[in-house]
């Protein structure tokens, strides 16, 4: 039963209806290792690095350095970074968590003594000490073949003679122009003719090719006690932030053990908290409690138990949610089937509900980019990395003389006292972030989906996708999406493929649709999966079609 599961995840669009279907685009297929991004330019590179002996592990720091470079104001050095390994030889799954912590004199006292209310997110004060390099020093020395110089220099090569800004990218810098320009460091940057290049246009980033030979050289220490982190605090000094050499030099990220739950058979492994990854877990456990097989895919009743789900598993993130070296947290509450069962117990099946409480679970205790990678071995890599806010380039400051920009993660943080996620020095953030991995029988898949407090949600209806309708993973992908931004009210984004017919029902529930494009990036994000069959070795990888992205198999098998 498990090896004809894998076969239908692997080619559940038949021969009979390959001309007639609602998929994008086909899988990749290979015996060789795949690359899936958000940029065919970064995927490319991902693709060379397993060409010439790199396995996925190095692929993915090779794509990530160049999706820092391709879509700034998504990722970067100075953002933060999860994964999840899996290690083919040993059949282990690895956790990463390389997310900064607060700056020590970052404070609620003392933004309050700057006369500050709320958790800035903009601005010095919404920054955290970058963590991405951290991971990358991590995973290359755990798993990788390759060295931090053999992994960057794609990518420094590409800094300095240019590459074609993407479509969808070109939008996001466009939007981000007024944030620009309000800094002269930042302008010089990634304004280099006073505005920003157009979908087409060569951009070039000397700067950061800069910072990439320091790491080549120096590895991280150049980040957190050398040249660059001279440059890093310079930049914090010159806007009045707290960063302090201390805050960079004493930062080390870790390895953490993933945290799981099964749904119908299969099993759904993501990062425990400070991410929001154990909302994903919870709002599955909820789904399986009701038949959304027989009910059918975007149909009336499952959007709508979906939807509920995604309030209730919510509220509890919200209410528990941040880092646990601060508060306990009652992780394996959350997760559990029998919390579940009990939140499931309150969804109304004919009634929108637009106020969920946080229950109380035993033991009580935008900006972003994800891509995944197989090996012809089967090691996997689910990675995702980000500056948090998309439009603005995360803080909407650059590091002068570097050429990348701080990210605004601290905007995750709270000033609310009562809450778990309240500020404090050397502290982490809440994070919406999450990597994503699942596996039945012989297969496995590494997936993930940006998009802020849509992770989470979207992460349950691609495993929906697979598990309860049979889709492949492309298919899983592409299929139309909600999304709820918020934890309050009834609105929910929806794609307007989702046809009318569905939606008018919803409405009379008291769903109150809040309708966006076919393809929405901006409310749905966008995700990359790969996947393996280890029975018969061949892999699969998808793309996003709301992004610029591809998966790209790298031509030879070694």
């Amino acid at each position: 039963m498990l090896r004809k599961a894998a076969v239908l995840v692997g080619m559940s669009v038949s021969v009979v209806h390959a001309q007639d279907r609602s998929q994008s685009r086909s899988m990749v297929a290979s015996q060789a290792g795949i690359v899936a991004s958000e940029s065919v330019l970064a995927s490319q590179v991902g693709a060379r690095i397993l060409e010439h002996g790199g396995n996925a592990i190095d692929a993915a720091v090779a794509t990530n350095a160049m999706m820092g470079l391709i879509a700034p104001m998504n990722d970067g050095v100075g953002g933060d970074l999860f994964a999840i390994v899996y290690e083919a030889k040993t059949g282990r799954l690895y956790g990463l968590n390389a997310s900064g912590w607060a700056p020590a004199k970052l404070t609620p006292e003392y933004l309050a003594g700057k006369g500050i209310t709320a958790m800035p997110q903009k601005g010095i004060h919404s920054v955290t000490v970058p963590g991405a390099v951290d991971g990358w020093d991590k995973l290359l020395r755990k798993f990788g073949r390759k060295s931090m110089a053999d992994v960057l220099a794609p990518a420094i090569d590409y800094a300095e003679k240019g590459f074609p800004v993407g479509e969808v990218v070109s939008v996001f810098w466009k939007d981000s122009e007024k944030t620009l320009k309000e800094d002269a460091a930042t302008t010089k940057t990634y304004l280099p003719n006073g505005r920003a290049p157009a979908s087409g246009e060569v951009f070039r980033n000397p700067e950061l090719a800069w910072t990439y030979r320091q790491l080549a050289k120096s590895g991280r220490d150049a980040f957190y006690k050398g040249e660059i982190a001279q440059k890093i605090l310079a930049s914090s000094r010159s806007h009045d932030g707290t960063m302090a050499a201390a805050d960079l030099a004493d930062f080390q990220g870790e390895w953490v053990v993933p945290i799981s739950t099964s749904y119908r058979g299969w099993m759904v492994h993501e990062l425990p908290p400070n991410g929001q990854g154990i909302a994903a877990l919870e709002m599955l456990n909820i789904m399986e409690t009701f038949p959304l097989g027989a009910a059918g895919q975007n149909s009336v009743q499952a959007l709508h138990l979906m939807i509920e789900a995604k309030k209730l598993a919510y509220a509890d993130m919200q209410r528990y949610d941040a880092d646990p070296r601060f508060t306990k947290i009652p992780t394996a509450g959350l997760k559990s089937k029998e919390f579940a069962r009990d939140r499931a117990r309150l969804i109304d099946a004919a009634h929108a509900n637009c106020s969920v409480p946080a229950g109380t679970p035993m033991g009580t205790d935008n900006g972003t980019t994800y891509l995944s990678v197989v090996d012809k071995d089967g090691n996997m890599v689910s990675l995702i990395q980000s500056n948090y806010a998309s439009v603005g380039f995360g803080s909407g400051l650059a590091v002068g003389g570097a050429g990348f920009a701080f990210q605004n993660r601290g905007g995750g943080f709270t000033l609310n006292g009562a809450s778990p996620n309240i500020l404090a020095g050397r502290k982490r953030p809440f994070h919406t972030i999450i990597p994503a991995f699942m596996e039945k029988g012989d297969v496995r898949i590494a997936f993930g989906i940006m998009g802020g407090f849509n992770q989470a949600q979207a992460h349950a209806q691609f495993v929906s996708n697979v598990v309860d309708f049979g889709m492949n993973i492309q298919g899983a992908l592409d299929s139309p999406r909600f999304s709820k931004e918020t934890f309050e009210g009834c609105d929910v984004n929806f794609e307007s493929r989702i046809p009318e017919a569905v939606r008018q029902p919803l409405t009379s529930m008291g769903h109150k649709l809040v309708m966006r494009g076919d393809f929405s990036a901006t409310r749905m994000g966008a995700g990359q999966a790969v996947m393996r069959d280890f029975s018969t070795k061949v892999n699969f990888g998808a793309s996003d079609p709301r992004k610029d992205g591809a998966a790209v198999s790298e031509l030879r098998i070694r």
